[in-house]
């Protein structure tokens, strides 16, 4: 059921030949390849520190609204 044949994979690039055309399908390649690598890059980028300020962003932000209503 999930396995294709040769020949389907040919049918699919004929068909994505045609829609985009041969120029585009390297520089289509080359903007996932660079959002793939973008997006591996951010989630190196220590998200835990981030998390944290913006935790301490908010809890500083209802500190400052309870002692205005007080």
């Amino acid at each position: 059921m999930g396995s294709f044949s040769m020949g389907h994979w040919l049918i699919v690039l004929a068909i994505v030949v045609l829609l985009f055309g041969a120029k585009k399908i390297p520089e289509l390649a080359k903007g996932v390849g660079k959002g793939i690598k973008s997006f591996k890059k951010e989630m190196e980028d220590e998200p835990v520190e981030k998390i944290e300020k913006a935790e301490d962003t908010q809890n500083v932000q209802k500190q400052n609204e309870t002692t205005k209503n007080v």
